[in-house]
């Protein structure tokens, strides 16, 4: 009886684990376990002593693979930065050289080559008509003298002559002029123009220094389109030879020279707008050597 009660809480007992003991196998599982027996180990549990690993093995073969990937992103975006840092800093660099050779563009004084006083051709050839009207009486009064003292007119008709050949030598003189007549005269004018040129050629040779400026103001063609017209070529040949000055004698010649400078001033406006958003994009991405302010003007 107490044999069979023995055998009876066996078998009603849970079957154990098996037990890992250093120096003997494990104890063997019994042959026959009982279906309403529970393990008293969890299965994962059971699972996860049979694949153990050193920690940080598992993590590191899944990662490795990936790792040369990460590398080689973050070299190139350090390439790409360094080659984006060069490319800025080269056109910085262009841009400051533009403003300096290109500065003395805006010392130009438009109402001097502009030249809006200029006597035009038709008050020129009215104060032609006038010097010609004058040169004839004075020559007509000359004749009439000088036949009264031949005797082929009266003496009384020679003495008047005389008088009005008098008359219209002072009436030519600019100081008599001035008092019947405000009205300029045909030498005037030919001074005006002269005057007029000489003083657009003096700024012309300011503006062009020792060095050339419109020749230089061609690099900013890129920025306006204008400064590639052919019309200007042959005033940027005389400006690289250093000699448009003394080839401003018309004034054809100085308006066109005008009207480059202002499409240089133009562009140059343009390449000043472009130097600093290029200067606040090297500020925002931290490129302190790249942002650099213009050379002072000479």
């Amino acid at each position: 009886m107490a044999e069979n009660q023995s055998k009876a809480t066996q078998a009603d007992a849970p079957a154990q684990a098996p037990v890992l003991r250093p120096g003997r196998a494990a104890d063997p599982v019994p042959a026959a376990a009982p279906t309403d027996a529970q393990p008293s180990v969890p299965a994962p549990a059971l699972t996860g002593t049979v694949g153990v690993t050193k920690p940080g093995e598992g993590s590191g073969a899944a990662v490795a693979p990936d790792a040369p990937d990460a590398r080689a992103g973050e070299g190139g975006d350090k390439t790409d930065g360094s080659t984006e840092r060069v490319v800025a800093e080269s056109r910085q660099r262009k841009l400051r050289l533009m403003l300096r050779q290109c500065d003395r563009v805006l010392l130009m004084d438009f109402d001097l080559l502009a030249m809006n006083d200029w006597p035009d051709n038709y008050t020129l050839a009215e104060a032609r008509r006038s010097r010609d009207l004058w040169l004839f009486s004075a020559l007509l009064a000359a004749v009439v003298f000088l036949g009264g003292l031949t005797g082929v007119v009266p003496a009384w008709i020679a003495g008047g002559g005389f008088g009005v050949f008098v008359m219209i030598l002072l009436l030519g003189m600019p100081a008599v002029r001035r008092i019947y007549t405000s009205k300029p005269s045909y030498l005037d004018f030919l001074v005006t123009r002269q005057r007029m040129l000489r003083e657009a050629r003096r700024h012309a040779a300011h503006l062009e220094g020792a060095d050339g400026l419109i020749w230089q103001c061609a690099q900013m063609s890129d920025f306006n389109p204008a400064l590639r017209n052919s019309r200007f070529s042959h005033l940027l040949r005389l400006s690289e030879s250093r000699i448009l000055p003394r080839q401003l004698t018309r004034r054809e010649y100085v308006r066109l020279y005008l009207i480059y400078l202002l499409e240089a001033e133009k562009a140059y406006s343009r390449v000043q707008r472009a130097f600093f958003e290029g200067n606040q994009k090297a500020i925002d991405h931290g490129w302190q050597d790249v942002a650099a302010e213009p050379a002072p003007r000479t």
